[in-house]
């Protein structure tokens, strides 16, 4: 029997089109998981981080906390990254973003989740360290800069840092000419250097969800600012130099 047609498509065709046409994601798939990926990472690297300040041994300096910042970032984006992206940072959310790496509507769904999530990991890291360590320790906040004399230098270090972190989330994971497999502790090794670094220039934050969290469980704000502006001009600059280099046809998105 010949196809009954509707206008020039048959009801055989029809069906055929529906067959091949990809199925939509669900919209709790699309945007929820994503945004709840980030939150539980978030707080999983920043409760690693802030407990490893706090719990820092004696002799050691910036060597344990770079190591278990480095680790538990490299760790937390190998789990989680093929849900979200593994981000856990509005720094680097932000570079994604304008690299074609991230939807716009995601970009402020993604900064609350990881805001949240450092509260809670900071809210955690009090909870499970005695009270004279997290006291000395001012709960992990970023305590480095003490006058406005050292405001300038630490300024500029986190720009520059949180733009060598930036650059390879994007170039590692983001960048479809040149990511890699191995990009996740190529990260985490990213935050290891910079701590090591410049962390006895700024404190080495190059994250604003890890500046936040711990500030306000601690209620430390000094300088607070620098933690923000530093890393988010970062992400802009990031973000230019990204475009400036492979231009738009290179770049593809890591999201779906």
């Amino acid at each position: 029997m010949a196809d009954v047609e509707f206008g020039r498509m048959s009801i055989k065709e029809s069906k055929e089109d529906i067959k091949a046409s990809p199925a939509r994601p669900h919209w709790f798939e699309q945007y929820v998981q994503p945004c709840m990926g980030e939150l539980v990472g978030s707080a999983f690297f920043i409760f690693m981080g802030c407990v490893s300040v706090i719990e820092n041994a004696d002799g050691t300096s910036r060597l344990q906390p770079a190591l278990v910042h480095g680790l538990a970032l490299g760790l937390t984006i190998a789990v989680l990254g093929s849900i979200s992206g593994g981000h856990f940072n509005p720094a680097v959310s932000l570079g994604a973003w304008l690299i074609g790496g991230l939807n716009m509507v995601m970009v402020i769904p993604y900064w609350i989740s990881q805001l949240c999530g450092g509260l809670i990991g900071a809210a955690f890291a009090k909870v499970v360290t005695t009270d004279q360590r997290y006291i000395n320790a001012s709960g992990a906040a970023f305590t480095t800069i003490t006058s406005d004399d050292h405001l300038g230098r630490a300024l500029i270090s986190e720009v520059i840092m949180t733009m060598f972190l930036v650059l390879t989330v994007c170039m590692g994971a983001i960048n479809e000419k040149t990511k890699s497999l191995l990009a996740p502790f190529c990260i985490g090794f990213t935050v290891t250097v910079d701590i090591l670094a410049g962390g006895a220039i700024s404190g080495a934050c190059m994250n604003p969800a890890r500046a936040f969290g711990p500030a306000l469980v601690a209620n430390y704000w000094d300088y607070h600012w620098v933690y923000w502006v530093g890393p988010m001009v970062a992400g802009l600059l990031v973000g230019a130099l990204i475009r400036f280099l492979i231009g738009d046809k290179k770049t593809r998105l890591f999201l779906k």
